[in-house]
């Protein structure tokens, strides 16, 4: 289950922030990222807020003074937390408030992306659509903007007269 996370945080993100020099390849990095934990066996560190929010903090004061790098980089933490929203993480009161609501939790289920059956093949199916109108809306159909998106991680929308 990846496109739903992948195409749905970069739309989000596009349209929310708005910023020409974000780099939306590393918000799908941090949208996607989550999805791992399915290695190791159910919903880790990785499913809470608690890292996004520091791995933010530590891009900040990291590249203080470095603007761009900064704006790269963000985008990681940022995919991790549209990841909780898309996922609906935070409806697990004891995973999405680890550790405040105890230590127990991680790790002691699937992770959520796993568990949903048909409401999975659902939402990957979304997020098809989505990116399909995402094409659309960001023209992707012209091979410039194509490229930015490809090498530089940019997305502009486009702009209606």
């Amino acid at each position: 289950m990846l496109v739903w996370f992948a195409v749905a945080a970069i739309v989000g993100v596009a349209l929310v922030f708005d910023s020409p020099s974000m780099d939306h390849r590393f918000v799908v990095l941090g949208a996607v990222l989550p999805v791992g934990e399915g290695l190791v066996g159910g919903p880790w560190i990785l499913h809470t807020p608690i890292l996004g929010v520091l791995l933010l903090a530590g891009v900040m004061l990291g590249a203080r003074g470095r603007r761009l790098t900064q704006r790269r980089w963000l985008g990681v933490p940022i995919g991790m937390l549209a990841h909780l929203v898309l996922d609906g993480t935070w409806a697990d009161t004891g995973l999405f408030w680890w550790p405040f609501a105890g230590t127990g939790t991680l790790g002691a289920a699937p992770i959520p992306e796993f568990g949903r059956g048909w409401g999975g093949v659902i939402l990957e199916s979304l997020g098809v659509a989505l990116g399909l109108w995402a094409w659309r809306r960001f023209g992707l159909t012209d091979p410039t903007r194509r490229t930015a998106f490809l090498r530089r991680g940019r997305l502009d929308r486009v702009r209606s007269r």
